[in-house]
């Protein structure tokens, strides 16, 4: 197989990953043909013991480290510029967060690009969600029907520099909730006390409000039947604290800013 067909397909998914890193399109462009020069002169210095796509991060990484790796903040050639809530976070906290986060790599596979320990790898992911997490402080409405689950994600949530604007038990109160005090977040089980559901309440939230939904259940399967669109977060119970804690992190970071819907007119 050819260098062009090895590497082709994962080369769309590096220059996003370049372009978040510098915060421009060109630059990020520049890094990537730099990487790809490098390698079409010696295509031995791509690890053949690793995957393609860890090996081809792995050595613009080499690259990236060897040049100076300089942030660009100028807009890019369309005008757009640099998201700052990524920007803001520390080089290298910012390059472990987008490889586990946005490029879909595990923990053992950032490592190697990155070419530190898996532990070394966990707490600077660590603070990046830190960092996005107290600059992304929001009001979280808790839809739960067992007391002292609701209990450890206010505790979490609260943890976390975020307010809790109440605990709902049943689809009717979530709603209700969500009318009067609009959150910026939910945290959202599926099986609520009087056996409403905790999808419709959602829905009825997201018809009103524009706002990120994470699922905490334990029943994982109701919502990935593959029938209709899954939810983006999805988390099963019993849950480890620091996945909920990561979720609440990316949710925030990755969504656009909350904002409430207008309400529907009707013409007369």
């Amino acid at each position: 197989m050819s260098f062009v067909e090895t590497l082709g397909p994962h080369l769309p998914f590096l220059r996003r990953y370049a372009r978040a890193l510098t915060g421009s399109q060109d630059s990020g462009d520049a890094y990537v043909r730099a990487s790809l020069v490098a390698l079409a002169e010696d295509p031995g210095r791509l690890e053949a013991s690793l995957p393609d796509r860890v090996a081809l991060y792995r050595f613009f990484h080499a690259i990236w480290d060897t040049t100076g790796a300089r942030l660009d903040d100028r807009a890019d050639a369309d005008g757009e510029t640099h998201d700052a809530r990524l920007q803001a976070l520390a080089p290298r906290p910012r390059q472990a967060f987008l490889l586990t986060s946005v490029e879909g790599f595990s923990t053992g596979e950032a490592a190697t690009i990155l070419d530190i320990t898996p532990d070394a790898l966990n707490a600077l992911t660590a603070d990046a969600v830190r960092d996005i997490e107290s600059e992304l402080a929001t009001s979280v409405l808790v839809i739960e029907d067992e007391p002292i689950i609701a209990a450890d994600l206010e505790a979490l949530v609260e943890e976390l520099g975020h307010s809790v604007t109440g605990n709902a038990t049943t689809r009717d109160e979530a709603v209700e909730m969500a009318r009067a005090n609009p959150p910026g977040l939910v945290l959202c089980d599926i099986q609520l006390a009087d056996d409403s559901s905790g999808i419709d309440a959602a829905n009825d939230i997201l018809a009103m409000l524009d706002v990120p939904v994470i699922f905490i259940t334990a029943f994982p399967e109701r919502l990935l039947t593959g029938e209709r669109p899954e939810p983006a977060y999805l988390i099963t119970k019993p849950f480890m604290p620091n996945n909920v804690k990561a979720a609440i992190g990316q949710a925030l970071f990755f969504h656009p800013r909350t904002q409430a819907r207008p309400p529907e007119t009707t013409a007369v």
